[in-house]
């Protein structure tokens, strides 16, 4: 095997690694601390604004 085919054999594995730690963060369910504060935000988006220039 030469410098080239190890080298491309490497970048191919990084990218599968890399592929497969995003899927996994991207399919984590978000905290309840996170959801809660959406929803804080969202009422208050269709609530009159009045806490929103807080």
């Amino acid at each position: 095997m030469t410098n080239d085919e190890k080298k491309i054999r490497g970048e191919k594995q990084i990218d599968e690694n890399l592929k497969r730690v995003y899927e996994e963060v991207v399919n984590e369910e978000l905290p309840d601390r996170f959801k809660d504060l959406l929803s804080q935000l969202k009422s208050q988006s269709t609530g009159g604004g009045s806490d929103a220039s807080r």
